[in-house]
């Protein structure tokens, strides 16, 4: 049988011999009695009895009525009167009546202590252990000025508040510590200077409080960072509130307990934050002589960290200077109304504001008509107020930065830059008012700005040099015609050999120079983004085909330079059809005729140039629903120095000759079909294959 009952009832049990004879009874038959009541001052006697009555005794505070259950049946009262029967009881044996009510009793069973625990606490004197919350203001002031007068050390983590409301109410009992504390050490008695200490952010509000509890004995340091609640804890009990306590009004929400483990934590962390805090005199001093000694704050909560961003931008008395991570993070902050604090402080307080961002199409437009309406605000040549550079991709960090007077820096950590909203995209920020730090943060920004102003020049530059190449080219193409339609008139009505060597020699180097100026006007249009693709359906096998026949004629003018030169064509191209049939046809593609041809004469004429002796070979076969077109040779190879930037602009080597606009141009033209073009040297040692693919129609 478990059962539970108030007070009065153990008297009921031990002095009515029909209940007694029957706790005697159901033990005898083998049955285990399990029994909970309130053990008090008066009914401690009568425990003790029924401890002899049960097998196993438990107390729990405030238990009103009662219920017993078995096996089988259920009982309840609500009506119990000392040493007499029960006249009413409310009874069931329906077996969820039952399970409900041993479910009951279970659930009280495991929180209540032990009788044997209780009745020491009684006869001794020991102080239960229990966790109360109290919300009444008188019934706090009193709990806390118990506390007070019976601890003998006491340690303190609170707000302002909760000094301006203890000087209030308790200030007295804590000079009383103090005071018991200091005649103990004076007599020996192992007392110390650990009496009674706090902790506190000081600050310009509370600073002559801070001096009357220092002045009264109270040690006190100084934290930055807080913990989320106000507590005191001596060697026996600890008080909490979650909640601040400012000026006379005291938290309703106020918890107090003896429990060992809070007691234990709490000391724990107070002895932490002592250790990692500042003596209150030098903070003290600090303050007066207008000494910043606070450094750097970690914070994490993103609406703390927006706060302190207006606070800042608010603040700004000569200028601003902000570094945006993305293009997203420019516009939540312009979403959160950003852009119309910076104008109030523009316009208002005349700060002058800097803005580095990375750019799109929105940025570049807000950029565009901040600047027209500062124009016509100004209505004068003077410099702008508020101005945005645009900060290069390679340039683009995780952390954005806001830097005011060059006093404050707040750095805050991109998190997630997919969100739409700010908090959710913010990670930690950093804020400091550290001379060293913020500095730090100044020559980075202006380290940035500067290169954003030279880059900028730079665009100006290259933008003149393009206007100029194009025209160049245009230009060059002008004469380069008529000398190669009149040498080549001249070169067939002639007949003396010297002569026609002669106008070889022109007609060669004027489509030398035909070529040159066509490759200038490719590398512009590629840069320009106009490279215009043609395209057709075509069969790639006379592309490649039509590529030997017009490369076998530099070949053979370089055989006839060096005798000792021999080189081979082979052209093995096989299309895979299935797994046992192969034909001498590649599937079709379709693709910019032209511009493909010329990818396949700029690698063939590459291979031609570094090769001497043995052969070139061209293959293709279907690779993953591209056809992969290579080309091998067995020449010097690639240079080392030069292979990781052998599509680029301009690389090649004196030696060897060339503009080095050809592969880059090849490069462009692939990539802009959606295939890839790489190369490497071969395994062999003999020189190097170049790879190109693109996609397939069939």
């Amino acid at each position: 049988m478990d059962i539970y009952f108030e007070h009065t009832a153990p008297s009921i049990v031990v002095e009515i011999p029909e209940y007694k004879n029957g706790y005697i009874d159901i033990r005898k038959r083998g049955g285990r009695i399990r029994a909970f009541t309130e053990i008090t001052n008066d009914n401690i006697h009568y425990c003790k009895e029924l401890m002899k009555l049960v097998d196993e005794l438990r107390h729990f505070n405030g238990v009103k009525g009662g219920i017993a259950v078995s096996e089988s049946e259920y009982m309840a009262t609500t009506l119990l009167e000392e040493a007499k029967p029960l006249t009413q009881v409310i009874f069931s044996s329906v077996k969820e009546v039952v399970e409900q009510g041993q479910y009951i009793f279970d659930t009280l069973w495991n929180t209540a202590i032990p009788a044997e625990q209780r009745i020491r606490e009684i006869e001794e004197g020991v102080m239960p252990i229990r966790t109360r919350l109290l919300e009444k203001q008188d019934e706090i002031i009193k709990e806390i000025n118990r506390l007070n007068n019976s601890a003998d050390r006491l340690s303190i983590c609170s707000a302002f508040g909760g000094m301006q409301m203890s000087y209030k109410y308790f200030f007295d009992s804590y000079k009383r510590i103090v005071e018991r504390n200091k005649r103990i050490d004076n007599i020996g008695s192992g007392g110390n200077d650990d009496g009674l200490r706090w902790i506190i952010n000081i600050g310009k509000d509370n600073l002559e409080l801070a001096k009357i509890f220092l002045e009264s004995g109270i040690q006190i340091r100084h934290i930055k960072n807080m913990p989320p609640m106000n507590f005191g804890v001596s060697e026996k009990e600890v008080a909490l509130t979650i909640e601040k306590m400012e000026g006379d009004s005291v938290s309703q929400s106020f918890l107090i307990s003896n429990e060992p483990l809070y007691v234990n934590h709490f000391n724990s962390l107070f002895e932490e934050l002592w250790k990692n805090s500042v003596d209150a005199k030098d903070r003290i001093k600090a303050i007066e002589d207008g000494v910043d000694t606070e450094g750097i704050e970690i914070i994490q909560n993103p609406a703390e960290i927006q706060k302190i961003t207006f606070d800042l931008v608010k603040s700004a008395a000569e200028e601003i200077l902000i570094v945006l991570a993305t293009a997203n993070a420019f516009h939540r902050q312009e979403d959160l109304g950003a852009m119309q604090f910076l104008k109030e402080a523009s316009n208002e307080r005349d700060v002058k504001i800097r803005i580095l961002t990375p750019a799109d199409n929105l940025i570049v437009k807000t950029s565009q008509r901040l600047s027209e309406q500062q124009e016509q605000e100004q209505q004068s040549p003077k410099p702008q107020k508020i101005n945005i550079h645009f900060i290069e991709p390679y340039l683009q960090t995780k952390v954005s930065l806001l830097i005011v007077d060059r006093k404050f820096s707040l750095a805050v950590e991109l998190k997630d830059d997919a969100a739409h909203k700010s908090h959710e995209a913010m990670g930690l920020a950093t804020y400091s008012n550290s001379k060293p730090t913020v500095f730090s943060y100044v020559s980075i920004f202006e380290s940035l700005w500067k290169q954003t102003e030279l880059y900028e020049g730079l665009q100006e530059i290259d933008k003149l040099k393009d206007e100029f190449i194009n025209v160049a080219a245009h230009e060059l193409r002008t004469p380069i015609q008529p000398i190669l339609g009149v040498s080549g008139v001249l070169r067939s009505e002639t007949k003396d050999s010297k002569q026609q060597e002669l106008l070889d020699v022109i007609i060669r180097n004027a489509k030398r120079l035909q070529r040159l100026s066509q490759d200038i006007l490719d590398v512009a249009r590629i840069e320009s983004h106009t490279l215009i693709l043609k395209k057709e359906i075509f069969n790639l096998n006379d592309i490649i085909s039509n590529g030997i026949s017009d490369i076998m004629n530099q070949v053979i003018v370089k055989e006839n330079k060096e005798s000792s030169i021999k080189l081979e064509f082979t052209n093995s191209v096989k299309w895979k059809v299935d797994e046992d049939e192969e034909v001498n046809a590649l599937p079709i593609v379709e693709a910019d005729k032209d511009r493909i041809s010329q990818v396949i004469s700029n690698l063939l004429a590459n291979a031609v140039k570094f090769t001497n002796e043995g052969a070139i070979r061209i293959a293709a076969e279907k690779n993953n629903g591209e056809i992969l077109v290579s080309i091998k040779d067995t020449g010097t190879g690639i240079d080392p120095e030069i292979l990781p930037r052998l599509f680029t602009k301009f690389v090649t080597k004196p030696e060897t000759g060339g503009t080095g606009l050809g592969l880059f141009i090849s490069k462009s033209i692939v990539e802009s079909h959606g295939g890839k073009i790489w190369a490497e040297n071969n395994t062999d040692g003999k020189g190097a294959t170049f790879y190109f693919s693109l996609p397939l129609i069939r």
